[in-house]
């Protein structure tokens, strides 16, 4: 299906955009929140999935994707991030909603309960959660602040498999996912969807505080963590003390998987969906 793609300003006029997937109007839609070095575009699938059943709509974050850039490297900041967010579900006629969010994205899902819990009809954490291992937060930002400018697809393809922790994916999958994380230039080299400066933003904003109040605050949403079995960003033992917080919370650990499954693989799909499913 091919999504239409929106786009408004933030409330300090900065462009933002998304992928809105149409769906059935009776059912609560699902906002879609990508991590870092992602974008709206890897929710495709997804919407897919779920086209006859429920709309689906994926942000660009700042710097990501099709939204701007801004000057100001404290825009990427969690607070300027969340009044995106807000102004996003503004924009486009989305009031409350299943929130998807994948590593960055789920941390704004949790801070978003804080805000505006009745925003959220339920929520999705993949990878993530109140208390991040630095380890992890090293691997992350050694990838956004690169810009390896690649000749072709294949020679970017190789160069993520290096960078990234195990992902469960085929060639076919890894080939699609590389074509979501760089795009060809005018110098026909491949250079990624997102602002690298992010990299610098991260290291200025200090070390992440724990969120364990803002997880808290999703008590009254259906909720879900996925977590990659191998994933050095959200630890086990900070999975299980989530599931100990919400016994109710559905748990789904991919074998193999660092940070982060994809959410369209076989085993996590099945899941997720039924999961989704059962929100009206």
């Amino acid at each position: 299906m091919t999504p239409r793609r929106v786009g408004f300003r933030a409330r300090d006029g900065l462009a933002l955009s998304a992928l809105d997937f149409a769906g059935p109007e009776d059912r609560t839609p699902i906002l879609c929140l990508h991590g870092i070095t992602r974008s709206a575009m890897d929710f495709s699938l997804l919407a897919e999935r779920h086209a006859a059943t429920r709309r689906v709509v994926a942000l660009d974050l700042a710097g990501h994707g099709e939204s701007g850039r801004p000057a100001e490297l404290a825009r990427y900041g969690i607070e300027h991030s969340l009044r995106d967010v807000l102004d996003a579900m503004a924009a486009l006629h989305c009031p409350r909603a299943v929130i998807l969010g994948t590593s960055f994205g789920g941390i704004l899902a949790m801070v978003l309960a804080v805000m505006r819990p009745g925003a959220i009809a339920g929520a999705v954490l993949n990878d993530i959660g109140p208390k991040l291992e630095e380890a992890g937060l090293g691997d992350v930002q050694d990838l956004v602040g690169r810009d390896p400018a690649l000749p072709d697809l294949e020679t970017a393809t190789a160069y993520l498999r290096e960078k990234l922790p195990p992902l469960v994916m085929d060639e076919a999958g890894w080939r699609r996912f590389t074509a979501l994380t760089y795009a060809a230039g005018r110098d026909g080299r491949f250079h990624p969807r997102w602002d690298i400066r992010i990299a610098e933003a991260m290291k200025g904003n200090g070390k992440v505080p724990e969120l364990w109040g803002a997880f808290g605050a999703l008590a009254h949403a259906p909720l879900m963590l996925v977590r990659g079995g191998l994933s050095r960003l959200l630890s086990a033992e900070t999975a299980a003390r989530m599931k100990l917080m919400r016994p109710d919370m559905v748990l789904f650990e991919l074998a193999g998987s660092g940070h982060c499954p994809t959410l369209d693989e076989r085993s996590v799909a099945t899941r997720l969906d039924r999961f989704l499913d059962a929100i009206p």
